[in-house]
């Protein structure tokens, strides 16, 4: 009876902190709906009193004005390359430290171990010069790069990990079938990594559509992401609100969205390759 009501009691606690984690994204969302005079008369709690200040005029402006739908599909054209590239390349180079002999393989994992201790801020000044002697500055593929280099490290980690707990006896009987080093890593690996590889695919992209820092120095300043372009609205927020609530939300709604849809494999996928 006593652990009953402990798990009731943690339960119903779990559930408070999750609503009262989601008030900023609730009212955000509510805000979205409001007009500019309702939201400087009161607060968007005011909209359950009185729900004839809801409308969705604020989402027609939002669509009819070509720097946020324009810089949602940057964000867009960034995210999903950076996340692909991440997930591709690292799982080639997991499966290989996990089960590949070559030349210097535990000191160039130690190697990329040491990458995962590496600040963004420390390579801010060097790749933004590099990438302005090759050409790639304030563009799109310098952005990309960006992410997909400094997602690797956690990439590779991670997969290794994993990879590395699969039964050798499953290998071993797949390559006594005539498979080869491609076909095993297909037919066998990657299906019995997919936790591990959707967890890395949901935290890059996260990371990925979240950043502003990057993006801010990298991007191009003409067609900026989502974040870059809603931070440069704050700047007239007395004059367009009604633009910044709604692309706000948007903004957020998309990775919370893929964030619940995947939360399981999120979690098993890291706790899985994380601890061996």
């Amino acid at each position: 009876m006593a652990s009953l009501l402990g798990s009731t009691a943690l339960r119903v606690f779990l559930v408070l902190v999750g609503l009262f984690w989601l008030v900023p994204t609730i009212g955000l969302l509510i805000g979205s709906f409001r007009t500019p005079e309702d939201m400087s008369e009161s607060g968007w709690w005011k909209a359950f009193s009185a729900p004839s200040q809801l409308t969705f005029d604020n989402y027609s402006t939002l669509l009819k004005d070509e720097t946020i739908t324009d810089s949602i599909l940057s964000s867009i054209m960034i995210t999903v390359p950076a996340t692909l590239l991440v997930v591709v390349i690292g799982s080639l180079a997991g499966y290989a430290f996990a089960w590949m002999e070559f030349p210097g393989r535990d000191w160039w994992f130690i190697g990329v171990v040491a990458l995962l201790v590496v600040p963004v801020q420390v390579a801010l000044v060097p790749i933004a010069d590099l990438f302005g002697k090759i050409g790639i500055f304030e563009t799109t593929i310098g952005v990309i790069t960006f992410h997909v280099a400094f997602g690797l490290p956690f990439a590779i980690f991670l997969l290794r990990n994993f990879f590395a707990e699969i039964p050798r006896e499953l290998l071993e009987a797949a390559r006594l079938d005539g498979a080869g080093e491609l076909r095993l890593f297909v037919r066998v690996v990657m299906p019995l990594g997919a936790p591990a590889i959707a967890s890395l695919g949901i935290f890059q992209f996260l990371w990925v559509w979240n950043d502003m820092l990057i993006a801010l120095i990298f991007a191009d300043s003409k067609n900026p992401p989502i974040t870059v372009a809603l931070q440069q609205q704050v700047r007239f927020f007395g004059d367009n609100v009604q633009i910044l609530a709604p692309g706000a939300f948007i903004s957020m709604v998309i990775p919370l969205a893929v964030f619940f849809a995947f939360q399981r494999q999120f979690v098993s996928g890291v706790m899985a390759g994380a601890v061996k």
